[in-house]
Parts: C-alpha cells; structure tokens; sequence
C-alpha cells in the first residue's frame, strides 16, 4: 500500500516557476512507476509526465516537453515536478499516481494509487 501527498501548487503569473512534489508512505518508489495528471474543470484527466523509478526513464506530455522536468529523491522517498515558463492553460488540479497496472498505457489515468491534488492556477 502507497499513500501519495502533494504540495507545492499555488498561484503564479504566467511564465512564473512552480515545483510541485509528492511524498509517498508506505513502501517505497523503487517498487513503482509514477505519473503527473492534471484535470481542469469541466475536462479530463490527462497524463503530464511519468517516470520508471528504478529505471529513470521519463517521459513527458507534448504539451509540456521542454518546460516541465521530473526528478527524484530516493532517500525522501519524494517525486517533484519542477513547471517552468508556465502558461494559464497549464492551470489545473496536479495528482500524483503510482503503479499503473501492467497491461496499463502509463498515459491513463488507470493507476492504482493517486494523491489528494494539488491546485495550480496560472494567471495571465
């Protein structure tokens, strides 16, 4: 069992910096893989990026490629999201999620364990 806890969300002017991370309890990342999803109202979820743990393989949205960046830190057992030059359509609730299951594009919002959501507004 993994429990998911995000922080870092706020409000930021367009083009601002925001880091988003996400602290998992329970057992450790080493076992997962794990996946950003943003939902905005009225939309669905949809995938920002994802990382093999163990492997460190990533893999991002087109949407925020270049400006969005993953990274690790083994002995927090933490997953950040660091968003730069962000835009208002980038404003959404953040989610966390880990493991999704095998026969599971990594794209779908099909993961077993997801975080409470963290909110990021982008203002113009």
């Amino acid at each position: 069992q993994v429990q998911l806890v995000e922080s870092g969300g706020g409000l930021v002017q367009a083009g601002g910096s925001l880091r988003l991370s996400c602290a998992a309890s329970g057992r450790t990342f080493s076992h997962y893989h794990m996946g950003w999803f943003r939902q905005a109202p009225g939309k669905e979820r949809e995938f920002v990026a994802f990382i093999s743990w163990r492997v460190g393989v990533t893999y991002y949205a087109d949407s925020v490629k270049g400006r969005f960046t993953l990274s690790k830190d083994n002995a927090k057992n933490t997953l950040y999201l660091q968003m730069n030059s962000l835009k208002p359509e980038n404003t959404a609730v953040y989610y966390c999620a880990a493991d999704p299951p095998p026969s599971s594009n990594y794209r779908k919002p099909e993961y077993n364990y997801w975080g409470q959501g963290t909110q990021v507004t982008v203002s113009s």
